[in-house]
């Protein structure tokens, strides 16, 4: 079973640790492909969801435990958030699980914009 996370981030700056052993498994080419696909899909969905002002985007990285897919926005004031897929066998996300991890990853950008405005901000809509 592949595992899909949404995630708030700090802002990070300097250094990341890099690990020389990748360990875990690595993808072939038409599974890279295939995942890169997907994840370019669920950022389109999720740009299409977000004003301008927002940032998204998305890698694919290999870790220790083997291939993991990010997908990530930063809003225009508050912390970056995330999604993170680490495929196990079958490399698919299906249509629902896509625009589910769109919304999510809206969502949580837009709420990272109101909790860094604060409660100053009127109510918009009912």
């Amino acid at each position: 079973m592949s595992t899909i996370l949404i995630k708030e981030e700090p802002i990070m700056y300097g250094n990341a640790p890099n690990r020389a052993d990748s360990g875990g498994r690595e993808l072939t080419t038409e599974q890279q492909k295939l995942l890169r696909q997907e994840l370019t899909d669920v950022a389109a969905r999720t740009r299409k969801l977000l004003p301008t002002e927002f940032v998204v985007g998305s890698e694919i990285s290999q870790g220790v435990d083997g291939p993991r897919a990010t997908v990530a926005v930063q809003p225009p004031i508050g912390a970056m958030v995330s999604a993170d897929y680490t495929p196990e066998g079958k490399i698919d996300i299906d249509d629902a699980q896509r625009e589910d991890l769109a919304v999510g990853l809206a969502a949580s950008a837009a709420l990272q914009v109101k909790e860094a405005i604060g409660g100053d901000v009127p109510q918009t809509a009912k």
